[in-house]
């Protein structure tokens, strides 16, 4: 099951209960200084150097505890109570080169502004462009509101323990952060807390989606057809027509533009490749619609739209509706109670709301509310940073995986056939929710997959290997291995 985002009062909460249930602060410590010793390890080379910056809380606990975990690196470990004081010292250890520092300073327990003292001691180590795993929360972030109270450590990695704060999730906080990662293995009791924001990972996933009958023909998962693709633009359609293919329905049907309708038939083999016209006649035995990708261009026939916003409004089947074709919908409940899927980035969700890009990453919980309301309650995919799944009520289900190699052209279009290839499939349909996640999920870890052995990787690539993450991992153990996301140096 995914896990509750939750405020400090309710960690502390889970903390009380916890330890009415006879375990101890002590022991969770330990276990989260081998949990910490683990990702470190994952994090450098046998003979690195580990600088270890301790603080006077727990958070400076956990830390501490690492140390006999971290085998053959070598381990310099700055316990700090008088910043100015310790100044000096972090220089001297900054100069040595270290292959990570763990930043265990200050944990959620932080309420107050930084003083002068602790300000220019965080900026000596922000200049420094070391790798920086930070325990629990980057030193200087509150972990409600993500704001940074004076300064900031800039972390590669932040190692969020339990469950994920929900400040670390606010756009404000991501350039601290770095790396979004859970342990939530470390002795405490099952969380007595509720959330309406909740972080899914790959073991949400396990047995889905469902083996295949022995006996299963292609007719058993269903036809998907994709309205995509127009002058300048037509390797969107084969981009949504190839994530499809990874989803594995039974038929893909592609109606595309007449003037790009050979440069993408050429490029397809098991997928229908139709130029658009006025009298489309959609295939008997159609069990989903894709309506978007690629339809930028200015001169698309005024027909195609009309038929789009049809789809929309009346298909007793599933419409996912990505990219251009956003900006047709009606903002009003449709006739058809089938499942609606929009797909928007930031910046298309900041146009069908009227709103700017800043409001839409201020919030995106609530432009994600925001917009399913508008849209008659239909379920929206608002992607980017930590990509979110949910609708106008119930829970709404942070992504954990993914990484800055996913900003290219094609992206979105790659995820919305594979989305769209889903939900297509019969024994699928039912369950929106969890197809949207398990699509968003896995497109992410194959990006991670990626960037673990192939850094240069083009969303060609994303495309062929869509699909193929085991369910029960966690695809993240690249980062920081091959390069830093916030561009630190080793």
């Amino acid at each position: 099951m995914p896990v509750p985002v939750v405020t400090i009062s309710q960690m502390r909460e889970w903390e009380q209960a916890t330890w009415a249930a006879g375990q101890t602060p002590d022991a969770v410590i330990r276990r989260v200084g081998e949990c910490l010793a683990r990702r470190a390890l994952s994090l450098t080379r046998e003979g690195d150097l580990i600088l270890i910056l301790a603080g006077r809380g727990h958070n400076g606990d956990d830390a501490r505890c690492a140390e006999p975990h971290l085998g053959e690196r070598r381990v310099e470990v700055l316990s700090i109570r008088d910043p100015a004081a310790s100044r000096t010292a972090l220089v001297a250890a900054l100069g040595k080169g270290p292959g990570l520092v763990i930043d265990g300073l200050f944990g959620i327990g932080l309420n107050r502004p930084l003083d002068s003292a602790w300000i220019e001691f965080i900026a000596a180590l922000n200049a420094a462009r070391v790798r920086v795993l930070s325990v629990d929360v980057p030193s200087g972030i509150d972990a409600d509101t993500g704001e940074a109270l004076g300064a900031a450590v800039e972390s590669t990695v932040t190692l969020t323990l339990g469950a994920p704060k929900v400040g670390l999730l606010r756009s404000g906080a991501w350039a601290a952060v770095g790396r979004l990662e859970l342990e939530s293995d470390i002795g405490l009791v099952p969380c007595p807390c509720e959330s309406d924001l909740q972080w899914m990972s790959g073991s949400d996933f396990a047995g889905y989606p469902p083996a295949r009958l022995a006996a299963a023909h292609k007719g058993s998962f269903g036809h998907l057809a994709i309205v995509a693709g127009s002058l300048g633009y037509h390797g969107a359609a084969v981009l949504a027509a190839r994530g499809a293919q990874r989803a594995r329905p039974g038929l893909v049907s592609l109606y595309t533009a007449p003037s790009v309708h050979a440069p993408v038939a050429s490029q397809l083999q098991a997928v229908m490749v139709h130029p658009w016209r006025s009298d489309v006649r959609w295939p008997d035995g159609v069990s989903a619609f894709l309506c978007g990708p690629g339809l930028a261009d200015r001169n698309l026939p005024g027909d195609l739209r009309h038929a789009v916003i049809e789809l929309w409004q009346d298909a007793d089947e599933p419409v996912i509706v990505d990219a251009s074709a956003l900006d047709w919908l009606p903002a009003k409940p449709t006739a058809s109670r089938a499942v609606r899927v929009v797909t928007p980035h930031p910046g298309e969700a900041a146009r069908m709301l009227g709103s700017s890009v800043a409001d839409v990453q201020r919030d995106r919980t609530a432009a994600l509310r925001a917009l399913s309301r508008q849209y008659g309650g239909c379920w929206v995919v608002l992607k980017g940073h930590q990509t979110l799944v949910g609708r106008d009520r119930g829970p709404v289900c942070v992504n954990s995986t993914g990484n800055p190699g996913l900003a290219q052209g094609g992206s979105g279009d790659v995820l919305a056939g594979y989305l769209a290839g889903l939900l297509a499939q019969p024994a699928l349909e039912g369950d929106p929710a969890l197809a949207a996640r398990y699509a968003v999920w896995q497109h992410g870890a194959a990006a991670d997959r990626l960037s673990e052995g192939h850094p240069n990787w083009t969303i060609e690539d994303l495309a062929a290997h869509l699909g193929g993450c085991a369910e029960s991992g966690e695809a993240s153990g690249w980062w920081g291995r091959l390069s830093c996301g916030s561009g630190k140096k080793r």
